[in-house]
C-alpha cells in the first residue's frame, strides 16, 4: 500500500508539472499569437503608407505629364513661326537644285568657285 502511496503521490507530482508546463506553453502561445498581430498590424499600416505614397507620386507624375503636353501644344512664338517659315522656304527653294545633284544629273548646286575653295582649303591644310 505504500508502494501505491508513494506512486499516486509521484504522478500527482508529475502531473502538476505536466499542467505547469502546458500553462507555459499556452501562454507562450498567446504571446506569439499577440506579437503577430502586431507584426501584421504594423504591415498593414506600412502598406497603407506605400500606397498613399504610391497614388501621390502617381498624381504627381499625371501632372507633369499635363503640363509637358501643354508646353508641347503651346504655340510657338511669333520669332520662331517666322523662323520656321524662312527655313521651309529656304529648303524648297534648294531642293531642286540639290535633287538633281544626289541623282547624279547636275553639278554640285551651291556653285563651282565655293567648291574649288573648299578643295584648295583642304589642299593648304593638308601642306601646312
Amino acid at each position: 500500500m505504500t508502494s501505491l502511496l508513494a506512486q499516486e503521490i509521484r504522478l500527482s507530482k508529475r502531473h502538476k508539472e505536466i499542467i505547469s508546463q502546458r500553462l507555459m506553453l499556452l501562454q507562450q502561445m498567446e504571446d506569439k499569437f499577440i506579437d503577430k498581430n502586431k507584426e501584421k498590424a504594423s504591415q498593414m499600416k506600412a502598406a497603407e503608407t506605400a500606397f498613399k505614397r504610391n497614388l501621390s507620386l502617381l498624381m504627381d507624375i499625371e501632372a507633369a505629364e499635363k503640363s509637358l503636353q501643354t508646353r508641347i501644344h503651346s504655340i510657338p512664338s511669333p520669332e520662331v513661326v517666322s523662323l520656321e517659315t524662312l527655313y521651309w522656304a529656304s529648303v524648297e527653294e534648294y531642293i531642286p537644285k540639290w535633287e538633281q545633284f544626289l541623282l547624279g544629273r547636275a553639278p554640285y548646286p551651291i556653285g563651282v568657285e565655293n567648291e574649288n575653295e573648299a578643295e584648295n582649303t583642304i589642299q593648304n591644310e593638308a601642306q601646312g
